[in-house]
Formats: structure tokens, C-alpha cells, sequence
């Protein structure tokens, strides 16, 4: 199964309750109701084993077609609106994708 893996801290502006709020009310919702999304999910790191947390935040999207979330879905006004709504609250994002392999 195909997936999108995005890690980020928020902005220095931005608290973990206002945050969280808007994932549950927007951000979940609607990455959620894209056509080839499977499922959204959002993951608060509260520590590690070994050394520090370079990431507060990992969001996993996972997919039914890679090419159609990225060619359609990133495309359309809902998710650019998504976007312009999300992108000032991150800091340090990184995103990746790729492939389940069990």
C-alpha cells in the first residue's frame, strides 16, 4: 500500500490544542474525504528510546494510488485551500512517500 509520511514540528506560534483542534475539524475531514485516500492519521511523538526528538509531529496518509494523489488530489482547490490554511503552522517538514512492505 502506497503511503504519504510527512514529519514537522509546529511554529513557534502555533499551540498543540489549537493545533489539534484544527486536525480534527479540517485537516483530518478533509485529507480523509480525498478519492485515493485510504485513511489519514496523525501521530504527537511523546519520546524516544534512544537520542532526542527531531519531530513532534508525524502524519501518515495512507493510499489507494500514489500517482492519483499526487497528480489529482494535491491538485484540486480543496487541498491547496488546505494548504495556504496549514503550511504557516509547520516548521521543519519533511515528506515523504513510498511503499508498505508488510
Amino acid at each position: 500500500m502506497p503511503k504519504e509520511i510527512i514529519l514537522y514540528n509546529l511554529a513557534d506560534h502555533v499551540t498543540d490544542e489549537q493545533y489539534q483542534d484544527f486536525v480534527k475539524k479540517e485537516k483530518g475531514p478533509t485529507i480523509d474525504s480525498l478519492p485515493a485516500v485510504k485513511k489519514y492519521q496523525l501521530i504527537k511523538i511523546k519520546g524516544a528510546e534512544t537520542g532526542e526528538v527531531p519531530f513532534n509531529y508525524v502524519g501518515v496518509v495512507d493510499l489507494n494510488d500514489l500517482d492519483e494523489f499526487y497528480q489529482k488530489d494535491k491538485k484540486t482547490q480543496k487541498f491547496q485551500d488546505l494548504l495556504a490554511k496549514m503550511m504557516p503552522m509547520f516548521k521543519n517538514i519533511h515528506i515523504l512517500y513510498g511503499e508498505e512492505i508488510y
